[in-house]
């Protein structure tokens, strides 16, 4: 199979549907998005409810910094066609449904997805799902808590700004990047100056130019992860997490650990119900949702949301630490949503066990060397381990943590023991830089171990 070039034009895109359909063998076929990351997950969990998916690209080259959509997942592969040859080919393949594998794909699928008539969250509040000014300027028109905010390409006005609302600390970010790409949390002009040009020096992680800054003032308080599946405006919440997060020194905030919630906690319900509200709100109707609120001393306040799957899914991990997955949950959302109706609709996920995934950081620097196997194969086999992703490998660059695509290892711990859980993730915690050994700028080798 011959990967379809953007300067190929309709005719050969209507050309090549009828041997999509063929190889499909009366096999229903959908649509997935930029399905990077953990959009890897979703081919199999259509494939299971008895369809195959196609993959289209967004844009004309992969996006570099996402871990890359899987081919091999995919009964076939385009790259957008802008002049409508990409509709007229998924129209011809009878497509059943389109929706994001991640982040990137949002705008995309939702213009896709109303083209063809298929079940959809349509183009409406699409700007509002991805550019987080919108965002908060449209949950904040309907009377929800959310930041104060300031968009702007002029460092000076954003100073003036903070001063006058007596806004320090405040939080500078890119306008439509991901995993706390960019962002600072600023308690002087001098910081805020410097994370002004941080952000319009570089590009996002999905490789757009920022040409502005969005300046918020800071929600003291604790930070949460709700997800959700929706059909018909009918959301189940397939868990609630808590982020521990740590502020660096710099301004910068990572990640340590997302701790699954039980559905009993007092503030789960304050989480859910706000939650309920933004989707409504956003108008995210069908399909998955990944929504990062901070609790203040006032109640629930909005993050941000992105209208796809989590980007810690582990379909695995979620299956034994909370019986589903939202994986599955969104095919069974886009192919029998009777189904999801009668068994999810306005439900809340109950936590069968202790669950928290580790983002462990790293201060090492300089090129990978090798990683220790053994030492891997230690944590894998650790009681409350389901899984761990090493994101570095030999002749990778490994830099300081400044932000969650600079963690070098993640790791999946559930287990029904608390205790268990808490020492196997103390036990890789102490461990985590003896994985990798480093070799430093201008020398000729480093242990990686501090």
């Amino acid at each position: 199979m011959t990967e379809l070039m953007v300067d190929r034009g309709a005719e050969e895109l209507l050309d090549r549907t009828s041997e999509v359909v063929r190889r499909s063998r009366g096999r229903a076929v959908g649509v997935l998005v930029d399905a990077y990351g953990t959009g890897n997950y979703l081919p199999a969990a259509f494939n299971r409810l008895g369809v195959d998916v196609i993959h289209v690209q967004s844009t004309a080259e992969p996006i570099s910094r996402m871990q890359p959509w899987d081919r091999s997942a995919y009964l076939d592969w385009l790259v957008y066609d802008p002049d409508g040859g990409t509709e007229q080919a998924l129209k011809e393949a009878g497509v059943r449904f389109v929706l994001p594998g991640q982040e990137p794909g949002v705008l995309l699928a939702d213009r896709l997805s109303e083209a063809l008539d298929v079940r959809t969250n349509g183009t409406t509040c699409s700007d509002a799902r991805r550019d987080k000014h919108k965002m908060i300027e449209t949950v904040s028109a309907a009377g929800l808590r959310t930041a104060q905010q300031l968009l702007t390409d002029d460092v000076e006005e954003a100073v003036a700004w903070a001063e006058a609302n007596g806004h320090w600390p405040c939080v500078a970010k890119p306008l439509a990047s991901a995993s706390t790409d960019g962002v600072t949390v600023c308690r002087n002009a001098e910081a805020l100056r410097d994370a002004f040009r941080s952000v319009l020096s570089s590009t996002t992680v999905f490789n757009g130019v920022n040409t502005e800054v969005l300046v918020q003032s800071y929600l003291e308080g604790t930070e949460y992860i709700v997800d959700s599946v929706s059909v018909d405006g009918h959301p189940y919440i397939c868990g609630v997490w808590r982020y521990e997060k740590r502020l660096l020194a710099n301004g910068k905030p990572i990640y340590n650990r997302d701790i699954l919630l039980p559905s009993d906690t007092p503030v789960v319900a304050d989480l859910v119900a706000y939650t309920r509200t933004v989707l409504d709100v956003l108008r995210i109707q069908h399909g998955p949702a990944h929504t990062e609120l901070i609790v203040t001393e006032a109640g629930p306040a909005l993050v941000e949301v992105g209208a796809r799957v989590n980007g810690h899914l582990h379909p695995a991990f979620h299956d034994r630490a909370i019986g589903v997955n939202s994986a599955d949950l969104t095919a069974l959302a886009y192919l029998r949503p009777q189904d999801f109706l009668a068994r999810y609709a306005d439900g809340v996920y109950e936590r069968r066990q202790p669950a928290a995934v580790y983002n462990a950081p790293t201060s090492l620097s300089g090129t990978v060397v090798s990683v220790d196997e053994a030492l891997v194969q230690e944590i894998r086999d650790r009681p409350s381990v389901v899984d761990l992703v090493v994101k570095r490998g030999p002749g990778d660059v490994i830099v300081p943590t400044h932000d969650l695509l600079t963690s070098p290892l993640r790791v999946f711990l559930t287990h029904a023991d608390p205790v268990t859980l808490e020492i196997d993730y103390r036990f890789i915690e102490s461990v985590r830089e003896s994985i990798f050994q480093v070799r430093q700028p201008g020398s000729r080798a480093a242990c990686g171990v501090v």
